[in-house]
């Protein structure tokens, strides 16, 4: 496809960019030069992101022909990423009209390509008797593949990757439930696919030549049944194989119900797809490595995938700022953006409090933390812990610190080790008692107002499955008590450091 830009990269209009796969695809095509635009009915919802300074947004709505004639202007490809999946019971009627709008005015507009991501339908099943979330996906292919303007359809099935919905329903369903009574869709065959190849296709996608219209199956190399993902995800998050009882009485129906409450991905989402899951969705073809090849090891297989996905809690890679904000590293992590129920389950007990001292008066009280300072709330409850700690195995409170003063990473301090320090800023510390999880606790001196400081604290927990939850649930009403008094007496203790010094 010949280029518009100057600069020799295409100009990419990118629907959907809020979304899922939209808020990835948009900093891939940026590194791969292409310049980008982004078509959204509330811009602000993508001021957040990181790229949100390189990439160009526009106000509007795949429905409004107006608003997508200025957004395609001088528009090279244009990426179809939306979907009313949740939207109301008329979802299917608003994405068949958004598709006829979209590809009437791309074709007005003179764009040279639309790529469009969809759901992968089984061949022998007849279009009229899919799921109403499947019919649509086919549907909308099929429209803008007829729009006029040449178009690369991908159909993929299940997305591997931190945030996408088919996901969340796995590693929630998986890590809640050590014991399922499920579906029978259990038993139907899928090929799931990795979000980063999903990405790659879709960059690959914008320079097909321009006779290539039509649709490609796309899906990692693994072909396994949904029982078969939840053993393979329960054994690489290093949970105990899970007993799976398929019956057949649970209706598509009534399992979206079921999912809706083990879930917290919301039942409007969560219905349709698993009244999907009764098809075997596996790929037919894999055409598109004649025009996007696959280097060494793509596409990826599940189980990579599954680390990929689940690399951010793994390696302790949480976040070092206190507000959420942060720049993902990978695009199977979550992203700010995704929604509260993307991620998997992490609990969090925030803590702050502004101090009468200096942030560095404060620093030296959480550098000292530990050992024979203590942990400045409720000796007693920090002391059982130790000894339960200890009677199951674990290091206990015996460890105390290396140097009365100092810290640095990797020391260990009690049951914690250092993870991470910034001098005068930050102590991030990992928890090795043992526990049904991954815990962490972090410390910051802020600088205030007046020559004050400003104390945050926050404890992090990665349940590992059921009995993680419970061990949340169970301790959480001590949180007042020990991480609430924790923050009051370094406070505390700070200022009177601060007072001494000053005598």
């Amino acid at each position: 496809m010949e280029s518009k830009d100057d600069s020799g990269g295409l100009r990419c209009l990118v629907t959907g960019a809020s979304g899922y796969i939209g808020g990835r695809l948009v900093p891939e095509l940026l590194e791969a030069g292409h310049r980008v635009r982004c078509l959204a009915r509330t811009p602000d919802k993508l001021r957040d992101h990181p790229w949100a300074g390189e990439a160009e947004v526009v106000k509007g709505d795949v429905t409004d022909a107006e608003s997508l004639d200025a957004a395609m202007r001088d528009i090279d490809v244009a990426y179809y990423l939306v979907h009313a999946l949740g939207s109301g019971r008329d979802f299917e009627k608003t994405d068949r009209e958004a598709a006829r709008v979209f590809g009437e005015r791309a074709k007005a507009s003179g764009v040279g390509r639309i790529v469009y991501l969809g759901g992968l339908t089984p061949p022998d099943v007849d279009e009229r008797d899919l799921s109403p979330h499947l019919r649509s996906r086919a549907e909308v292919g099929r429209i803008l593949l007829d729009s006029g303007v040449p178009t690369t359809a991908l159909r993929a099935a299940v997305i591997i990757g931190s945030g996408s919905a088919s996901f969340e329903m796995l590693r929630y369903l998986t890590e809640r439930l050590p014991v399922m009574v499920t579906p029978s869709w259990v038993s139907t065959r899928i090929q799931p696919i990795a979000v980063r190849d999903v990405l790659r296709y879709l960059v690959g996608s914008a320079h097909m030549p321009a006779e290539v219209n039509r649709s490609f199956d796309i899906g990692g190399p693994d072909v396994m049944t949904y029982r078969d993902m939840m053993q393979k995800y329960a054994e690489v998050a290093r949970l105990r194989q899970r007993l799976i009882l398929p019956v057949p009485m649970l209706s598509p129906g009534l399992s979206s119900h079921w999912v809706g409450l083990v879930t917290p991905v919301p039942a409007s989402i969560a219905r349709p797809l698993a009244e999907s899951l009764r098809y075997e969705v596996v790929c037919q073809e894999h055409d598109i490595a004649e025009h996007v090849p696959d280097g060494p090891g793509r596409p990826f297989s599940f189980a990579t995938a599954l680390s990929l996905a689940l690399q951010r809690v793994r390696e302790a890679r949480v976040t070092t700022r206190w507000s959420s904000a942060s720049t993902p590293g990978i695009p199977s992590d979550p992203l700010p953006t995704d929604p509260d129920w993307a991620g998997g389950s992490l609990y969090t007990d925030v803590r702050e409090l502004d101090v009468d001292a200096s942030p560095e008066a404060l620093w030296r009280v959480i550098e000292g933390i530990g050992g024979d300072n203590g942990w400045y709330s409720f000796p007693l409850a920090w002391a059982v812990r130790g000894w339960m700690d200890r009677l199951t195995g674990g290091v206990g409170l015996r460890r105390g610190r290396r140097d009365a003063q100092r810290l640095r990473v990797g020391d260990s301090l009690d049951f914690w080790r250092v993870e991470e320090i910034e001098r005068g800023r930050l102590l991030r510390l990992r928890a090795e008692m043992r526990m049904p999880g991954l815990g962490w606790l972090e410390m910051y001196a802020q600088e205030g107002e007046d020559g004050r400081s400003h104390y945050c604290q926050r404890a992090v927990f990665h349940p590992a499955g059921l009995l993680g939850h419970a061990y949340w649930w169970g301790v959480s009403p001590f949180h007042a008590l020990i991480f609430g008094g924790m923050a009051r007496n370094i406070a505390r203790a700070a200022v009177q450091g601060a007072e001494g010094v000053t005598k």
